[in-house]
């Protein structure tokens, strides 16, 4: 299947977008965005792999489900296009980058610059119906998503995985944890942090500190 997505991507994950799987998942998709309103928009269901290529690649952050409210998702876990109120779960992780590094919460919820220093923003899910969290979940993105994280960890070296949250800790099965570094918490939903457990785990510091040891340039978060 002829998949538009960036070029190294494209070229590692081919065997995926070739299976079965994927041709049922790309029917259902297509379906969606017509019948239905669907976020993001589609030509930014593959944001998170333009911005940040394969080769590329440093930092793994992995989300559930895009968001679900007008104007929201583009295409990478926990970012909002700006101009966009700032969600719970990003104003908590703005709220620890402050507590971690000292530097200053901003309005600006848009994590593209990120993206583009190769912070990999993956969402387990890349498409979700509006107003419906989770009902894009099951359909086949999560194989997909499960493949692009092996992928990684079989093809890279020295990458740190960010991992908040139970459901993104399970993925730590699929990342070679000998040659990869894990940093696991809570998830930064108000639910979750305000209970304990995320803010004071300082994962930007830690990070950099990993990148540095290994003749990485650091993220400027």
């Amino acid at each position: 299947m002829n998949v538009k997505i960036e070029s190294s991507w494209k070229g590692a994950l081919q065997c995926e977008f070739d299976k079965p799987y994927f041709k049922t998942l790309t029917d259902f998709v297509r379906e969606e965005y017509r019948s239905h309103t669907i976020y993001p928009p589609a030509p930014e269901i593959f944001n998170a792999f333009n911005l940040t290529p394969l080769s590329d690649v440093k930092v793994v952050i992995i989300g559930q489900d895009p968001y679900h409210g007008p104007h929201q998702a583009h295409g990478l876990c926990f970012s909002v296009n700006e101009g966009i109120a700032i969600p719970p779960s990003l104003r908590n992780i703005y709220k620890e980058r402050e507590n971690d590094l000292g530097i200053p919460y901003t309005q600006n919820g848009s994590l593209i610059h990120w993206a583009q220093q190769g912070v990999f923003l993956l969402n387990a899910t890349l498409t979700v119906k509006a107003s419906q969290a989770g009902s894009h979940q099951k359909k086949g993105w999560e194989t997909f998503t499960d493949a692009v994280i092996k992928t990684i960890s079989d093809k890279k070296e020295k990458v740190v995985f960010i991992l908040w949250g139970a459901y993104a800790q399970k993925k730590s099965a699929l990342i070679d944890q000998s040659k990869h570094l894990i940093l696991k918490a809570v998830h930064p939903s108000p639910l979750s942090a305000n209970r304990g457990g995320f803010f004071g785990t300082k994962p930007f510091s830690k990070t950099n500190t990993f990148l540095e040891e290994n003749q990485l340039t650091p993220i400027q978060w």
